[in-house]
């Protein structure tokens, strides 16, 4: 909304700040300037243009091309000054400050040149203002009005609004005169064909901020302007492309640049412009974006990317943007549901009953078969308090330590490795540290389609002139895209990391290009002595490793080189390196390089891991795992559990407890009963289906507690309905330690915040809970773990967001870590010994096959396959190289038999080089393919996160679903009957 803000109000307020467009994007410069404008001095930073420095008095040069996140253009002429001194009338947008310069914003000839440039404008533009969507939240009717347009003197010409061709100026007066059709060849209809906004070119005014947006924001260049003069227009492709066919990533920067409605979300056009709004953080990838969600009532119309928001500065992705439907969709569960044994169907009840229920089938698990035989796992998609609440509940209320979450089995290799080489289980850096980098190495992970918006900013970096080196089995993106091309692409072998990392290192070593002087202050010289006669060994050099690897030596050396002596060099890593049974050890591996070369504390350096959701680093944070209390302390340490048990009133168990596959393993032994399962849906996500599934049907009462029956929820006993992010108030932590505010727009439709329903629970089995507001758990979290010590509602409504750790020693946070030295006080360098994964191919299966994520899917689907996102994505699909399909007689689009050791499936094929020969991949976003039932139970050797990356195949051409689908989806068909709610 362009002059619509709620005013920034305090801890239970909306979050918002002052949102005015300054026009130009903010100067760098150290050095000032002096000037007047219209009578008022103004001193702003060298650099900065005309027009920002007038904002800065609170004088709005009129304008419709200039935008602060883009550079200025100069185009539209509706922003032009008057300076003393100097000839013309310059665009305000693209002239600089000038030290005693006088500028004069309004005068008798700027007011008469706007006005006539308006009314070009106008001119070619149809006049239905009062039933256009974008009616009071439209610039160009604002600058109309600024300018003092008051009339348009030149009669209707060849224009591009009238359909009829008869001189009409609005399409409803061109439908009365001419209602059978299009008889101007100027005229283009609206194209509709994205599910979320449309693009009318007769209303497009040319000012080509949607296609800088596309270009500068969002980095994919899939506009353009076609034509030239009166011919021009923007162009989403080739000239039979819509948006739909385009390269459009559906990232909405072109429809919030848009200063008309040319580009308008289909949801304003149904709904009606919003009349309120409040910031919150997105629920999806770890990037942790800032929304404005808009609203009509409670009615959400649309999320807007916040300019304030330090982790996206005003960007978005599709699925931030867009994807947010699944909140109201037909599929979600809004009362609670209860059965005796999962044959029967659910039948619907109170709050109060399924309360009861589930506490009375817990208790008596416990009085049954003892109290360490019940467990909850957290989600990563609630918020930081809920999460604290659900481990608080197994250790205060159930008195074990049988909790465990998502985030083990994706980044707990993450906490591990950086926990042993610098003393901290998180990444070193912002997101605004890559602006300052020279060389980027991408490890696993594929930002453009995982963290997309950190992605846009990156490739912003490398078109300014940073080299890329990208490892990774498939050619990502990244690789080569528009403007961007990495210097380097090591197509290493899935299961090899370590091999290709130790050999990065060993080129370092052995050709001198380490920072012994960064090593000598900051790391324990004893160590990296050891560690240099290990690496050194010619067993770990490129060409030793080429065979296993699969990376051509002279590559990995150039790689190497470039990363060591290219200045600030940066690693972003995800879960292609955590995601293994040596992810702690590749982990290990990349805090070594860093601490080889000296690229810790500092901005433009560092390991950065990406997060796959939203709250992986907060539900780490606050104690999810079995063996650890929140912040990363060791629940066998008698001061750190006294602090606990004095708030709780508790005594605390010493002993660590069981995660996810122990507990699965000892249901099926008999041993562990009952499971208290929020926002995760383990059949789906963790490895090994066939198993986890044999756990859960092996349980008495199994609670799922969601926004939908997912397919955990066909072995569940218990329902309790969640809330979305939009229900509820809490904070999240990005993948940068980024604690954000998340704010309650609208009331839950369930009744309940997930937070009071833990309470519930918990209250019902004896916990005497009495918390009000997420705040008092954000204090209780604040007294209790020493990263968290200084914060609170009031200090994030005040800042923003903060990084942890934040307390005495960081009042407000701690964007960089390690800048004077590590946490742990040397860092410490670690040998990593490649061992090859048990998980090998052979003669029945010949192929590795890998996983990973899609731009437009989230996670399991849950959410956005309930959105128009699956338009892009309808069903996961195989990737396969051309030689390995040729011999297999697979053509592109035939069903195929995906097979391991552990099961089948099957899906489509795509024939495509992305991957190499002997290597496949695919996605785990939909369950009619249930991809895991392939995957194996090996793990890491540290922390048991699953080995999703590595599994031996064979592929073979099918008829359609495997026997296996078709059971399974007939029983799930089966567990999810609903009995008719009673009259």
């Amino acid at each position: 909304m362009k002059d619509f803000l709620i005013p920034f109000d305090g801890p239970g307020g909306t979050g918002l700040h002052d949102d005015t467009d300054m026009g130009t994007p903010a100067s760098t410069s150290t050095r000032t300037v002096t000037l007047r404008i219209d009578g008022f001095e103004v001193t702003v930073p060298e650099g900065t243009s005309v027009m920002r420095a007038s904002a800065e008095l609170g004088i709005e040069v009129p304008k419709l091309c200039a935008s602060d996140n883009m550079e200025a253009f100069g185009s539209c002429r509706l922003c032009v000054v008057e300076i003393e001194g100097r000839r013309g009338t310059p665009a305000s947008c693209t002239t600089p400050v000038a030290e005693g310069m006088v500028v004069h914003t309004q005068t008798s000839k700027i007011k008469k040149l706007r006005r006539g440039v308006m009314e070009l404008y106008i001119s070619d533009h149809p006049l239905d203002c009062l039933t256009c969507a974008a009616n009071g939240d439209c610039e160009l009717q604002d600058m109309a009005g600024a300018v003092g347009l008051r009339d348009v003197r030149y009669t209707p010409g060849d224009n591009h609004y009238d359909p009829s061709g008869t001189g009409a100026r609005s399409q409803a007066e061109a439908r009365l005169r001419d209602p059978v059709g299009i008889n101007n060849p100027q005229f283009l209809p609206k194209d509709d064909s994205n599910p979320y906004f449309t693009y009318d070119p007769s209303k497009c005014i040319v000012c080509s901020r949607c296609v800088r947006a596309c270009d500068e924001v969002q980095g994919t260049f899939a506009l353009t302007i076609e034509g030239r003069g009166f011919d021009s227009r923007v162009s989403a492709g080739m000239k039979l492309d819509d948006f739909m066919t385009s390269d459009c990533v559906s990232c909405g920067a072109c429809v919030q640049a848009c200063p008309t409605a040319t580009l308008q979300e289909k949801s304003v056009i149904e709904i009606g412009t919003p009349n309120r709004a409040v910031v919150t953080t997105c629920a999806y990838c770890g990037v942790g974006c800032s929304f404005k969600a808009e609203m009509r009532g409670d009615e959400l119309v649309r999320m807007t990317p916040y300019k304030h928001g330090k982790a996206n500065r005003g960007h978005s992705c599709v699925k931030g943007r867009f994807a947010y439907g699944y909140a109201a969709h037909q599929d979600r569960i809004l009362n609670p549901m209860i059965r005796d044994t999962i044959e029967e169907p659910w039948r619907e009840v109170s709050w109060e009953e399924a309360i009861s229920f589930a506490a009375t089938r817990m208790r008596g698990i416990q009085e049954q078969h003892g109290k360490k035989s019940i467990g909850v796992i957290t989600s990563s998609r609630c918020t930081n308090e809920e999460t604290y609440l659900v481990q608080k509940m197994a250790r205060a209320v159930f008195g074990n330590n049988n909790t465990d979450t998502c985030a083990r089995v994706c980044h707990s290799p993450t906490g591990y490795g950086l926990g042993q080489t610098y003393g901290t289980s998180a990444g070193t850096q912002d997101f605004d540290s890559v602006e300052d980098s020279d060389v980027v190495v991408v490890i696993g992970a594929n930002p453009t389609d995982g963290h997309p918006v950190f992605a846009s900013r990156l490739k912003k970096r490398l078109r300014a002139g940073a080299k890329l080196i990208v490892v990774d089995p498939r050619r990502i993106d990244l690789v080569k895209s528009p403007h961007v091309e990495a210097a380097h692409h090591l197509p290493l072998r899935p299961g090899t990391n370590v091999a290709v990392v130790t050999a990065m290192a060993h080129v370092i070593v052995t050709e001198g290009l380490y920072d012994e002087e960064f090593i000598r202050t900051r790391c324990d010289w004893e160590e990296f002595q050891d560690y240099v006669e290990f690496v050194a060994e010619e067993r770990h050099a490129p060409e030793a490793v080429e065979m296993l690897t699969g990376v051509p030596a002279q590559e990995l050396r150039k790689a190497a080189r470039l990363y060591a002596t290219g200045g600030n060099g940066a690693i972003y890593y995800g879960l292609g390196v955590t995601e293994h049974s040596q992810g702690s050890t590749t982990v290990i591996g990349i805090a070594n390089l860093a601490m080889l070369t000296g690229n810790i504390g500092r901005r433009g350096v560092g390991v950065n891991p990406l997060r796959g959701q939203n709250n992986v680093q907060g539900s780490c944070d606050m104690g999810s795992f079995p063996h650890e209390l929140p912040g990363y302390r060791h629940v066998s340490g008698s001061e750190v559990r006294e602090v606990f048990e004095s708030l709780w009133n508790v005594k605390l168990d010493h002993e660590p407890g069981l995660r996810i596959p122990n507990m699965l393993d000892a249901a099926v032994d008999g041993s562990f009963k009952g499971l208290y399962c929020q926002g995760e849906d383990i059949l789906q996500s963790d490895p090994d289906t066939k198993h986890v599934a044999a756990g859960l049907a092996a349980m008495d009462c199994v609670i799922v507690q969601d926004l939908f029956l997912n397919e955990t929820a066909n072995y569940a006993h218990v329902f309790l309905p969640g809330s979305t992010f939009l229900e509820k108030d809490g904070t999240f932590t990005n993948a940068e330690r980024r604690i954000n505010r998340v704010r309650k727009v609208m009331a839950p439709k369930n009744g309940y915040a997930d937070w009071e329903v833990t309470q519930l629970l918990a209250n019902a089995m004896g916990g005497g809970w009495t918390y009000t507001h997420p705040a008092q758990i954000m204090a209780e979290i604040a007294a209790t773990t020493p990263s968290f010590a200084n914060v609170s509602y009031e200090l994030l409504e005040e800042k923003g967001s903060v990084q942890w750790p934040c307390n005495d020693a960081s009042p407000e946070g701690t964007p960089l870590m390690h800048i004077d030295g590590f946490v742990r006080g040397r860092g410490r360098f670690i040998r990593t010994e490649y061992v090859a994964t048990d998980e090998k191919t052979g003669p029945r299966f010949p192929l590795l096959l890998t996983t990973g994520r899609i731009l437009s899917q989230y996670n399991v689907g849950a959410q956005t396959r309930r959105t128009e996102n699956s338009r892009w994505h309808e069903e996961d699909v195989l990737e396969i190289h051309p030689h390995d399909a040729e011999t297999r007689g697979v053509r592109d689009g035939d069903y195929v038999r995906l097979a391991s050791r552990s099961g089948e499936t099957s899906l489509r094929a795509e024939i495509t080089d992305r991957v190499s020969p002997g290597v496949v991949y695919t996605t785990f976003h939909h369950p009619a393919t249930q991809a895991n039932v392939i995957t194996t139970d090996f793990s890491d050797w540290a922390t048991n996160c699953p080995e999703y990356k590595v599994t031996a195949v064979q592929v073979s051409p099918s008829n359609g679903p495997s026997d296996w689908q078709r059971d399974y989806e007939a029983q799930a068909e089966q567990s999810r009957r609903i009995l008719p709610a009673a009259e």
